[in-house]
C-alpha cells in the first residue's frame, strides 16, 4: 500500500492551484470537470502520481469558503533550507505564519505557511547527512 493523495476543499480553485504551483512549486498533474456533481478536481504534486503522493484540490461548485476546522493538522513538505523556503514562499505572494527555526521540543528546523484557505503547510529541514 501506498499513499495515493491527500483531498482539500476549496473556494477558488485557480487561486489555490496558482498557490501550489506558483509559491509551493509543485505541477498541476490533471484537472477535470464533474458537470453532474457540480464540482471540479485538481491534482496537484512534485512527480507524477505514479512516483508520488498528490494533493486533490475540490471545489464544489458555488461554495467559496470552508471552515478549516480543529481536526485538521498540516501537510508537510521536506525542504533543503526552511529559511529560504519561507522567503521564497514570501517573494511569490504567499504567506509565513512561522519562521524557520528548531521545533519547541526538538532540534528539527521546520516553518509553516498558509495556503489562500488557511490550509497549514509545515516545511521539514532536510538534515544534513
Amino acid at each position: 500500500m501506498r499513499i495515493l493523495h491527500t483531498m482539500l476543499r476549496v473556494g477558488d480553485l485557480d487561486r489555490s492551484i496558482r498557490f501550489y504551483t506558483e509559491v509551493l512549486g509543485m505541477r498541476l498533474l490533471r484537472k477535470r470537470d464533474y458537470p453532474d456533481g457540480k464540482f471540479t478536481l485538481a491534482f496537484v504534486g512534485y512527480a507524477d502520481e505514479s512516483e508520488a503522493a498528490a494533493i486533490e484540490l475540490t471545489y464544489n461548485w458555488g461554495v467559496e469558503k470552508y471552515e478549516v476546522g480543529t481536526g485538521y493538522g498540516h501537510i508537510a513538505l521536506e525542504v533543503d533550507d526552511a529559511a529560504r523556503a519561507c522567503a521564497l514562499t514570501r517573494e511569490r505572494g504567499g504567506k509565513v505564519t512561522r519562521e524557520a527555526g528548531p521545533m519547541k521540543h526538538g532540534t528539527t528546523v521546520i516553518a509553516f505557511v498558509e495556503d489562500p484557505d488557511g490550509y497549514k503547510i509545515e516545511f521539514i529541514e532536510r538534515k544534513p547527512g
